[in-house]
């Protein structure tokens, strides 16, 4: 589905990555996981079309990511990227209706109660379908994110970007959004890129992970090599699995231990 060919991205003198080669297929979840600074969040701009490539290129079933965004890559961040002038519904609704009605941008009649309809059945998915009228100052923190992952998934996008999505959670609202995360990924044929710190996280959610690493350093000139995907790992165990967990973190065990991970 995804084809990442010989892809560079420079600012100014500065290599930030370098020599990217990847092929992802419809489906996969990949966990991108790495030091601070190594170009994670880069690569998901540039899959995003937020950034050009330098070099190189990205190709979406075959032909060449479109250059801005669009709807078929959602995008969740870290900090809750919600309308806080908005109720819950109408921040999902508004997905639904810009693209329909370009000149007003409201629905009305039939069409408007269609997108609502669909608006709400996204929110009960997410578990906000008791919270329809709050705002999202009235929110926690990870219900916050649930509206922000409505809001995308509403759009029925392709791809679904998530940078560090659950970094501001709390550990017990982090478990439970891995679950509604995995939930929602079984249910459809979404192909999600998510940057993570947390190498537990990246290893429990992943159907892949991408290691990104800078292993080329010139202390005269610290800017003349970029990172690179160091580590390509397929993860083989079910989803479904309750021993997924324990087969995960065997894994980034034993990577840890022996350097011996094929690229």
């Amino acid at each position: 589905m995804i084809e990442v060919r010989n892809v560079w991205k420079k600012y100014g003198d500065q290599v930030v990555l370098e020599r990217l080669n990847l092929s992802i297929a419809e489906g996969e979840f990949c966990s991108m996981v790495g030091a601070s600074g190594c170009g994670k969040s880069t690569f998901l701009r540039l899959l995003l079309g937020q950034e050009q490539a330098t070099r190189g290129e990205i190709l979406l079933d075959g032909k060449p990511l479109p250059a801005e965004p669009d709807e078929h890559r959602g995008v969740v961040f870290q900090r809750y990227s919600v309308f806080e002038h908005l109720s819950v519904v109408r921040n999902v609704l508004l997905g639904l209706e810009l693209p329909q009605a370009k000149f007003t941008g409201r629905l009305f009649g039939a069409r408007r109660r269609a997108a609502r309809d669909e608006a709400v059945a996204m929110l009960e998915r997410v578990g906000l379908g008791t919270a329809l009228d709050k705002y999202p100052q009235q929110l926690s923190g990870g219900m916050q994110q649930r509206l922000a992952i409505a809001q995308a998934l509403v759009m029925k996008p392709r791809v679904l970007l998530l940078d560090e999505p659950f970094g501001a959670l709390d550990p017990g609202i982090r478990r439970d959004m891995h679950e509604l995360l995995l939930g929602l990924w079984r249910e459809s044929n979404l192909t999600i890129f998510m940057v993570t710190h947390d190498l537990k996280e990246g290893f429990t959610l992943g159907s892949r992970v991408l290691v990104f690493d800078k292993v080329r350093v010139d202390p005269q000139a610290p800017g003349a090599y970029g990172a690179r995907i160091t580590y390509n790992i397929p993860l083989d165990h079910s989803r479904d699995s309750a021993s997924s967990i324990h087969a995960a973190q065997a894994a980034v065990e034993g990577a840890a231990r022996a350097d011996v991970i094929p690229v």
